[in-house]
């Protein structure tokens, strides 16, 4: 069976024909990934436009839903496990409190600080796009068997890790 043929392979002999002098292996991995992480992009807008969320909705809350009970983090963890800046993450809170999905309380072991809870609300809207969203990614894998999925995640933690780490983008 031959192998299948996608955008990328007229992509790579396009080039190949204009700039043979080019070693063109890098594009056939990475144009693929940004193909895919398109397809990701709106298999996960889909999934919490579901459930009346955005994307970065998704994000907060879900944080706040990994942690456990009872499902609570200082803003700074927030800004850690989402990766915006401190302005971006008040504005979040703020609008995620103002839909009921959040609540901000004092932190008792800091008389400064705040933690942000996770509503009843924000959890079941949290769990229900959760769901979803593993239906649209389980569709975007639905090409590859068992083990070459297990195969891709370990190349893709491969090459995250060095990122995660703090390396060069």
């Amino acid at each position: 069976m031959p192998e299948p043929h996608d955008e990328v392979d007229e992509l790579i002999a396009g080039w190949h024909a204009e700039r043979p002098d080019l070693d063109l292996e890098p594009m056939q991995v990475l144009s693929r990934v940004s193909r895919l992480a398109r397809h990701l992009d709106r298999a996960r807008r889909a999934a919490f436009a579901a459930h009346g969320l955005e994307p970065w909705e998704f994000d907060v809350l879900s944080a706040l839903r990994r942690t456990g009970p009872p499902y609570q983090l200082s803003p700074g963890a927030l800004l850690r496990a989402t990766l915006v800046t401190s302005g971006t993450m008040t504005n979040r809170i703020d609008r995620l409190a103002a839909a009921g999905l959040v609540v901000r309380a004092p932190d008792p072991g800091d008389g400064r600080g705040v933690l942000v809870t996770l509503t009843e609300r924000g959890r079941r809207a949290a769990d229900a796009a959760l769901a979803d969203l593993i239906a649209h990614e389980r569709d975007l894998l639905a090409g590859l068997g068992p083990a070459q999925r297990a195969e891709l995640a370990g190349l893709l933690r491969v090459l995250l890790t060095r990122f995660d780490r703090g390396g060069r983008a």
